[in-house]
């Protein structure tokens, strides 16, 4: 089995730009990765383009065409929709494809439009992203959603919202130097335990905010790179999807994520590797209890250790495992379409040093992209490796 490489990498600036449309975004972050690759886009066989609520902030649907044109291609494009995991499926969708010989070049990627609705709209857009039969029509938010999740894993586990402030902390530590990042401003523990409380125990620094952004890669089959003589430091190896059911109220589990957990174990078959040769992550941290969830279902801490991994310092950016080094989602940002392309991007560049806190992970070869929607309903989970000279 051949292994995918990663040609090339863009990713615009996250953030509150309510003037800029979806298809500027994409066009922004495709031209970078382009210049990244080197490869030409004549060469390009397909776009696989994640996108979760176009038809409510830029009312368009019918995106993958719109998408190719905005790159600069002429070829067949698919828009994906997972909800926050949109782009992550379609990464998916791009290796097992490049994979088996279907295609030598896809450009696959994602972008969301979000502050010109507003909060209030842009949170009714999120929501159904939920069971709206059983859980939007009650009045159940995300935030309210997390909370929820975040009670019962402080109940069968352990664990104070002090714990989940040194998340926020690590995080937004992590995010300083990333220029691409939301918000570029370090915060303590005091403030995430004295913001306004968003649903209990979750307050206004345990959320991820409301962003604008594009990612994209330029992904090649390995036999591509070789006859073109691509520089491709990183390869993606392991590639896996998990699903669980919609609703809260109909899982076995509230404080785990076999979504994840079934991904995980996937990627980690794929690539040949296990948990104990992951050197860093970049995992889906909507609201800091999504981190807790992540790493323990992903098995890089076990169960009920997650909680107390920031605070101990395990999983800042000296620590034995460093967790979203790019500044995660609640940092970084979360254009909900572009945030799985972009979590790969962010990978490629710490791997191969080209990233600002690259020197965190100097001697790492290995690493994890896990990218969930929803409540983790849907979940995929990507190793990328340095590829062999």
């Amino acid at each position: 089995m051949s292994d995918v490489r990663v040609a090339g990498v863009g990713v615009t600036s996250f953030g509150n730009m309510p003037e800029k449309t979806g298809r500027e975004l994409f066009a922004t972050a495709s031209i970078e990765a382009f210049e990244d690759s080197g490869v030409p886009r004549e060469d390009v066989d397909a776009l696989l383009y994640g996108n979760f609520m176009g038809e409510l902030s830029e009312h368009q649907g019918h995106q993958g065409p719109l998408m190719a044109e905005a790159a600069g291609i002429q070829a067949p494009a698919t828009r994906y929709e997972s909800a926050c995991a949109s782009s992550g499926t379609a990464v998916r969708d791009a290796v097992l494809r490049l994979r088996n010989g279907e295609d030598d070049v896809i450009l696959v990627g994602g972008a969301e439009r979000m502050t010109n609705l507003g909060t209030a709209g842009a949170t009714e857009a999120l929501a159904i992203a939920a069971d709206d039969l059983w859980e939007v029509r009650a009045g159940t938010t995300f935030p309210g959603a997390y909370a929820l999740m975040a009670q019962a894993y402080f109940e069968e586990y352990g664990g104070v919202h002090e714990d989940l402030a040194h998340i926020a902390v690590k995080n937004h530590e992590n995010a300083l130097p990333n220029d691409k990042a939301q918000y570029q401003r370090a915060i303590d523990v005091e403030d995430v335990l004295e913001a306004p409380q968003v649903s209990s125990p979750l307050g206004l620094y345990d959320a991820c905010p409301l962003s604008d952004g594009a990612a994209a890669l330029v992904l090649t089959s390995e036999s591509y790179a070789e006859e073109h003589n691509l520089e491709s430091a990183v390869s993606i190896t392991g590639t896996g999807q998990g699903g669980d059911r919609m609703a809260l109220h109909d899982r076995e589990y509230l404080a785990r994520s076999p979504a994840a957990r079934n991904a995980g174990e996937e990627a980690y078959a794929d690539s040949g590797i296990g948990p104990a040769d992951v050197d860093f992550a970049e995992v889906h941290d909507c609201f800091t209890i999504a981190e807790v969830l992540a790493i323990e279902s992903l098995d890089l801490f076990q169960i009920g250790e997650g909680i107390s991994a920031a605070r101990d310092g395990r999983t800042t950016a000296d620590g034995e495992t460093p967790i979203n080094l790019s500044g995660g989602l609640k940092a970084k940002g979360h254009p909900v379409g572009a945030t799985g392309a972009s979590q790969i991007a962010e990978v490629t560049k710490l791997l191969s040093g080209k990233h600002p806190n690259s020197e965190f992970v100097e001697d790492a070869t290995t690493a994890l992209a896990h990218n969930a929607g929803g409540t983790v309903a849907s979940a995929t989970v990507h190793v990328l490796e340095v590829s062999d000279a």
